[in-house]
């Protein structure tokens, strides 16, 4: 395959992780952004998404479209409810406080872990595709001195799945819906209010507490989703949150924490810079480079690229 169509194709693979991190990170993003927790349990509330889309499929076990749609609808709400029971039994007892919170949440995590080799098992499982048609990409021809578009045949013509592209629409829309209802709801209004000043909120009658675990429900609702998104490409593993973890605080970083926009940003450069190195050259040096580049966000502007200064 020639250089074109390869680049084409580590890039469409690179867009499809930086969709499904875009979603892991900004629910990682909103926890700090207006609880100022820092949720080290939220890769683990990835992998239960995955596991619970594993278990709905199986259990729907008709059509995989049917028991992917029933995860897409049971996995947010599971992880929402536990992250929900989570924030008011655990969370709140600690009044928030941001050195209780990280050790918290890192009992959390070994609970879940734990909580899904047992019920789940060592094993990685798979889960099937809601569809799977191979889509042909078109390439440039330049031959005649203007471009026009041709489809290649034979062996080496790049196509990528149907559902990948589904993955990166969807996460696209999911996205865009957070937006909407972050800057034009008063649900998003009440949450941006609690970011900007908590003891403000509270004294004009936003109950904070609620607020609190909505959000938290939410944030890990958005893992939930994205690892269904993803578990039907990759399988679902009681070990799988680490790796989400890591570059959804690496994305955040980048971003500037607390800052939806700089999320997004940054998920799309570690993503599609992911998929293209990792194609041409090493996973391990996409891992090297997105390490650098946290070092060099946090010498020369620390607050991350759309973050704010502290006044």
């Amino acid at each position: 395959m020639d250089f074109g169509p390869h680049l084409m194709l580590a890039t469409l693979e690179g867009a499809v992780g930086a969709a499904v991190l875009a979603l892991t990170a900004l629910g990682l993003s909103l926890v700090f952004g207006v609880m100022r927790v820092v949720n080290v349990a939220h890769g683990e509330f990835y992998m239960l998404g995955a596991v619970v889309a594993w278990f709905v499929s199986t259990a729907i076990g008709t059509h995989p479209a049917l028991g992917f749609v029933g995860a897409l609808i049971v996995a947010p709400l599971v992880a929402a409810g536990i992250a929900i029971a989570a924030d008011r039994l655990v969370l709140k007892r600690v009044d928030y406080d941001p050195e209780a919170t990280i050790v918290a949440t890192i009992g959390i995590l070994y609970i879940m872990q734990q909580a899904a080799l047992m019920g789940f098992g060592p094993e990685a499982r798979p889960v099937t595709e809601p569809f799977n048609s191979r889509i042909m990409l078109p390439l440039l021809d330049w031959s005649k001195g203007l471009p026009s578009f041709y489809y290649p045949t034979g062996w080496g013509a790049p196509s990528i799945t149907s559902y990948k592209l589904f993955v990166i629409a969807a996460a696209t829309a999911i996205l865009i819906s957070f937006w909407l209802i972050l800057s034009r709801t008063k649900v998003g209004l009440i949450m941006r209010a609690t970011q900007l000043d908590k003891e403000t909120a509270q004294a004009f009658g936003i109950p904070v507490n609620r607020v609190y675990s909505l959000v938290f429900g939410l944030g890990a609702g958005l893992a939930a989703l994205a690892a269904v998104l993803i578990v039907p490409i990759q399988q679902a593993h009681y070990l799988m949150g680490g790796d989400p973890l890591l570059l959804s605080f690496i994305v955040v970083i980048i971003g500037g924490l607390g800052s939806i926009r700089g999320t997004v940003v940054a998920a799309l450069l570690i993503g599609l810079s992911d998929g293209i190195i990792s194609v041409f050259f090493s996973p391990t040096l996409a891992k090297i480079l997105a390490t650098l580049l946290v070092a060099m966000v946090l010498v020369f502007r620390p607050q991350g690229l759309y973050g704010k200064k502290p006044a």
